[in-house]
């Protein structure tokens, strides 16, 4: 039997010399964000879980084949991400595809979007903007920032150009920080003249992000 506090590394060897405890502390430690992958590109609880379910089952069974080249994490999340796809597949609700117009080749950058949206701490709130994104945004965002596909694999996985992905990358991203951002105000009780309080606190675009 492996010690708890080994790194993934040291718990991947060995859960590949066979060692049950080490593999069940691997998928302990990692589910919750697998899940949460899961969750973030199906977008409803019910295909999450079936994915989720999936995904680990794929996990162990793909582990002898594990060479390290990425981390444990980052390794398992795309597995998720791709089951989450074949999930979404499975439901007909794969992403509608288009023409690559003059709006994709020349979208806006937000440089600052990602920033905001990774470093977020509330993650619960995090979930809840991709929830309102679009779908095609939401899948390629999820799968660009979280499972660290790059964009001709993304390209390859959703069977969309490389100027489409980029492009919804880059307006998910905006979406996101401008969701983010700006959420609070568009509380229906809110009100620009409630009172000199209301009126000195700063605007939701001006208050920092506390990403510690």
């Amino acid at each position: 039997m492996v010690p708890r506090h080994l790194d993934d590394a040291a718990l991947v060897t060995a859960a590949q010399g066979g060692d049950r405890f080490a593999l069940d502390q691997l998928l302990r430690r990692h589910y919750d964000r697998i899940h949460a992958v899961c969750r973030r590109v199906a977008g409803s609880t019910k295909d999450a879980d079936d994915a989720c379910q999936e995904a680990l089952i794929k996990i162990v069974r793909s582990l002898p084949r594990f060479d390290g080249r990425s981390s444990f994490g980052t390794w398992a999340y795309r597995i998720a991400t791709n089951a989450s796809l074949d999930e979404l597949r499975k439901r007909q609700r794969r992403p509608a595809l288009h023409v690559v117009g003059e709006d994709d080749r020349h979208e806006t950058v937000d440089p600052t979007a990602d920033r905001y949206t990774e470093s977020f701490p509330d993650q619960l709130v995090l979930d809840d903007a991709l929830e309102r994104l679009a779908e095609d945004l939401r899948l390629a965002v999820v799968m660009r920032d979280v499972a660290d596909f790059d964009y001709a694999e993304i390209a390859d996985a959703l069977d969309i150009p490389l100027g489409t992905v980029k492009s919804r990358i880059s307006r998910g991203r905006a979406a996101l920080a401008s969701d983010l951002r700006l959420g609070p105000a568009r509380d229906p009780d809110h009100r620009p003249d409630a009172g000199p309080d209301q009126r000195n606190q700063p605007t939701a675009d001006e208050r920092p992000i506390d990403s510690t």
